[in-house]
This record gives structure tokens, C-alpha cells and sequence, in this order.
């Protein structure tokens, strides 16, 4: 992804985006807010939601990640 991220977006942030989320740890985001705050080149800090497999929201989490890692997610959770 080269664009920033909007609210409402739902991407797949996984080791591609930051070690963190490598592996199992990989999540489906909706994307609340995207901070301002000034980054290291290329990194971005988010706000939203992690989905399940089941399309529902589990948690609010504030991400730090590469912006040219994130990807779309295809799937739709209601």
C-alpha cells in the first residue's frame, strides 16, 4: 500500500507491516484514525479494530507499522 490508510479501511497487517505481526500473529484491521505525529520515514501509527474469522470486532489497538505492508483485506466483516 502506498496511499495512507483512511478510516473505514480494512487492511491485512501482517510481517510484511512489522515482525510483530509475522506468523499466527498476523490480524485484520479496520482502520479507526491515522495519527499526524511525526515517524521514522516510511511508518505510520494507527488506531482501530482487530477482526476475528468471524467478522467481529475483539479489540482496539494502536499500531505502529510500514505503510508499503499493509494490504487490503478482500474479506468484509459486517
Amino acid at each position: 500500500m502506498t496511499a495512507r490508510p483512511s478510516p473505514g479501511d480494512l487492511l491485512i497487517v501482517d510481517g510484511r507491516a512489522s515482525v510483530q505481526f509475522a506468523g499466527d500473529r498476523a490480524l485484520t484491521f479496520r482502520v479507526v484514525s491515522v495519527s499526524d505525529q511525526p515517524t521514522y520515514h516510511g511508518w505510520i501509527w494507527l488506531t482501530g479494530y482487530v477482526f476475528n474469522r468471524r467478522g467481529e470486532a475483539t479489540a482496539k489497538r494502536e499500531i505502529y507499522v510500514q505503510l508499503a505492508g499493509l494490504r487490503p483485506s478482500r474479506a468484509s466483516p459486517h
